[in-house]
């Protein structure tokens, strides 16, 4: 075989290689009701908008969305072995913790739960975002503050992609949350996008 015939060979399976690191990847979101579209109108959570965004990329990227309204860190830890099994995915986006400090649980569990996903996510080969959160300040400045750091914490030991605070940039903003002032309205999922895309977007 000629030298030029085995560089073309070379170089066909190199841009295979990139096409398909390129396309076609299953992006798995394994969240609690803030990804799942709680109170909000088919189609207008996050999640969805982040599959439109991704066809406007010109991407063909597999979105799925894992998310159930009230999940805790302990139910996506049983979860997440059989949805990497089911769905391979180069990424997964973990939102999860909210309603583990809504509900007060000790910082140390919430960090062994969430430790054990990441885990299991690199062990199986997938790249993770996590998604940071924060709970209101009448939890108490020591639990709120230990509560909020660990995502950084967790990110740092496993060198995972980190967004700081889901809910960046329109927290205090009531007119985008609904009535219960916990879930935001479809006008915010936008801006959700807008603080979880561009971490997401190097790892795909």
């Amino acid at each position: 075989m000629s030298f030029a015939v085995s560089s073309r060979i070379v170089i066909f399976l190199f841009l295979t290689f990139v096409s398909q690191a390129s396309y076609g990847a299953t992006v798995l979101v394994l969240g609690d009701s803030l990804s799942a579209g709680y109170g909000l109108p088919t189609g207008s959570g996050w999640v969805s908008l982040l599959k439109t965004r991704l066809d406007a990329a010109g991407s063909d990227a597999t979105v799925v969305n894992a998310s159930i309204s009230g999940e805790t860190t302990a139910g996506g830890r049983r979860r997440i072995e059989a949805l990497l099994d089911r769905h391979h995915p180069r990424v997964v986006i973990i939102e999860l913790g909210a309603n583990d400090g809504l509900r007060g649980m000790h910082i140390p569990v919430i960090r062994e739960n969430l430790s054990a996903i990441v885990e299991a996510c690199e062990k199986s080969g997938a790249k993770t975002l996590l998604v940071g959160m924060r709970i209101p300040p009448n939890y108490g400045r020591d639990y709120t503050e230990k509560f909020h750091a660990l995502f950084g914490q967790i990110s740092a030991q496993y060198k995972t992609a980190l967004v700081p605070f889901m809910l960046a940039g329109f927290a205090e903003d009531r007119s985008l949350f609904q009535e219960d002032g916990v879930h935001p309205t479809s006008k915010a999922q936008p801006l959700i996008l807008g603080n979880i895309y561009p971490q997401l977007k190097p790892l795909l």
